[in-house]
């Protein structure tokens, strides 16, 4: 019931970390246009909390500016706060320097989480107090936690300490509600006494059945399916996926007959920028790509989609939809072809990547240990013995975390991953210089592998060798990018023999038109890029096509100039441009470790001038 009647909610998830600030309004308008009368919101910790006790709520952080749009519009929020999220989201949200303690128990009443949650919700949810419905503002309801029942750890001492902390910074009056999947064991261990039960399923269930199970832990109140599935998420290796429009419309239309509260995720996706992905890690690690299209009912680009209109047509037969019409798709314009330029090889460039030098150890420490959470990291040592036949390289206890190539003097040698590969044959003679970068692919989100430490988690044997007297380089690329430092001709850059990681530069000049674009990238597979407009900069890693928004072009149509950064990428052949385009491409993702028997592993830079 809200405000003393009874009360149906119709609610479609978004995030503000996936979306950029200045289309939340674009965003939650067309979600009001559907029919929907309320917003379901996840908050990632390490989003606001990335280095511990520095707190960022400003710019595309701003969740109260978030809040008051949706105020604004006319939207009722459902708020997530974790500690832990999932959503596919780097380690689900929880901050990596929590892995600083190396026997941390996460989601757990483990005293060191304890305390590190205990000081994030003091900030969170004293912002989030006056946004209650009851204070005045939009807040509906609360969720503790996040599906706590497919974590292995059941600790009910963990979930009553943080409904404790709910309560001490909420007050008496909000609703706390938890969510679990559509399993008894998931609702035993997920669920609390003084929480409100609600569970989560897709188009392949039951939802009579579904529905039930509901019933035998929560006997009264809202039936609520805090997630129904409008979509999937992509890993890379797999097709995009997809979740029929008929199967989603029809099964809402089921559920709202019956009186249930529904919250569509995802309505819209949007993009993992940054080092923002997750990783899943069931039988073996898989990346969550940058895109987080999810299929959803708006695009990644925030465009309505044939499931949107499905979606608004059901609706109308529940409840009243807005008079008006609907935000039409943004526009898109193809900005033409970058020719690149060589800028340097890592080697080359260390100076400027890691102005701080190496960090020196007799074996490899990983990246929370030398505090360098995302991105890469340079591992060098010398080979102890000659090697005049190729000899195993290997990493016997699956410690590369997450994808390794490597180089002998400057030549590259091939690719070393996790659960995949985990031997390579490597030649050479005693002292010569071996190189491994390592890559974070994005920290595991989900199940019993969210203490993901990266980089190289343990020793590396050649033959009977252990390698030792590690020379670790933390690499700052985007420091290097958001100074200029990584352009043809920039001081401090320059070539080395060798065809390992390179680095590539090159510039556009950008009409006047400040619309939404795609980089299209043919033969090409996996890329980073960073694009730089004034001091700010995105990361995406891509399948194909990355999309880009307009104040990226707007930038350019200001100050002349936008730098275009593409970090690790595997090639199909050899290519020296990229283009601009106004459609989105979908391809199957190759596995990269099917492609390490193939291709190179080059490392590039694009500039956008």
């Amino acid at each position: 019931r809200k405000d003393g009647k009874p009360f149906q909610y119709i609610s479609g998830s978004i995030h503000y970390s996936r979306i950029p600030r200045e289309y939340w309004k674009d965003r939650l308008l067309k979600m009001y246009m559907t029919g929907l009368n309320a917003i379901q919101v996840y908050v990632p910790w390490n989003f606001h909390e990335t280095v511990q006790g520095v707190f960022s709520f400003a710019g595309d952080r701003d969740l109260e500016y978030f809040l008051n749009l949706a105020n604004q519009t006319g939207l009722l929020v459902i708020l997530r706060p974790g500690p832990y999220i999932c959503a596919e989201w780097e380690m689900g949200g929880l901050p990596a320097w929590l892995l600083q303690k190396p026997n941390i128990i996460l989601r757990s009443a483990d005293t060191e989480y304890l305390k590190a949650t205990s000081v994030w919700f003091g900030v969170l949810l004293t912002k989030m107090r006056p946004w209650l419905y009851q204070n005045g503002g939009n807040i509906i309801s609360v969720q503790v936690e996040n599906e706590y029942g497919s974590y292995f750890a059941c600790d009910y001492n963990y979930m009553r300490h943080l409904h404790n902390l709910f309560r001490l910074f909420l007050g008496e009056d909000v609703i706390l509600f938890t969510t679990d999947g559509n399993t008894d064991k998931e609702m035993i261990c997920g669920t609390l006494e003084g929480l409100y039960a609600t569970i989560d399923f897709g188009t392949d269930t039951n939802i009579t059945a579904a529905f039930i199970r509901q019933r035998r832990f929560e006997p009264k109140g809202p039936l609520v399916n805090s997630e129904f599935y409008t979509g999937w998420l992509d890993h890379w290796g797999d097709k995009h996926a997809s979740v029929d429009t008929v199967k989603v419309s029809k099964m809402l239309g089921e559920m709202l007959s019956m009186g249930a509260s529904v919250n569509m995720y995802m309505f819209e996706g949007g993009t993992n920028f940054g080092y923002w992905n997750g990783a899943d890690h069931d039988t073996r690690f898989r990346s969550v790509v940058t895109s987080y299209d999810y299929n959803a009912p708006l695009s990644e680009a925030g465009d309505p989609t044939d499931k949107l209109l499905a979606i608004r047509d059901v609706i109308k037969n529940f409840h009243d939809i807005p008079v008006g019409p609907m935000p039409p798709a943004t526009p898109k314009f193809a900005y033409g072809f970058v020719t690149l330029q060589k800028v340097g090889n890592i080697s080359s460039l260390l100076d400027t990547l890691s102005p701080q030098g190496p960090v020196q150890s007799q074996y490899p420490l990983t990246f929370e240990e030398i505090k360098q959470y995302y991105g890469f990291m340079l591992y060098r040592t010398t080979l102890p013995r000659n090697v005049p036949e190729p000899t195993p390289l290997i990493s016997p206890l699956n410690g590369i975390h997450d994808r390794a190539y490597v180089s002998v003097n400057g030549v590259y040698k091939g690719l070393m991953e996790r659960d995949t590969a985990l031997v390579m044959n490597v030649t050479g003679q005693q002292g010569d210089q071996l190189d491994i970068i390592v890559e974070n692919m994005g920290r595991v989100n989900f199940g019993s592998y969210i203490n993901d430490n990266k980089g190289l988690l343990g020793n590396l044997i050649l033959g009977n060798d252990v390698l030792t007297d590690w020379s670790i380089y933390p690499l700052d690329i985007d420091t290097a990018v958001a100074n200029g430092w990584l352009q043809a001709g920039h001081s401090g850059s320059g070539m080395e023999a060798g065809d390992g990681p390179m680095i590539y530069s090159g510039t556009l000049k950008p009409t006047g038109l400040t619309w939404d674009t795609f980089v299209k990238l043919n033969g090409w597979t996996k890329v980073r890029c960073i694009f730089l407009y004034y001091e700010e900069y995105l990361v995406f890693v891509i399948q194909e096509t990355v999309f880009v928004q307009p104040k990226t072009a707007a930038a350019a149509k200001q100050c002349g100039r936008i730098n275009f950064n593409i970090i690790f990428t595997k090639r199909l052949q050899i290519s020296h441009s990229f283009a601009f385009s106004n459609t989105k491409h979908t391809m199957i993702l190759l596995n990269s470790s099917e492609l390490a028997m193939i291709f190179n592993e080059p490392l590039y830079n694009f500039k956008y001038r």
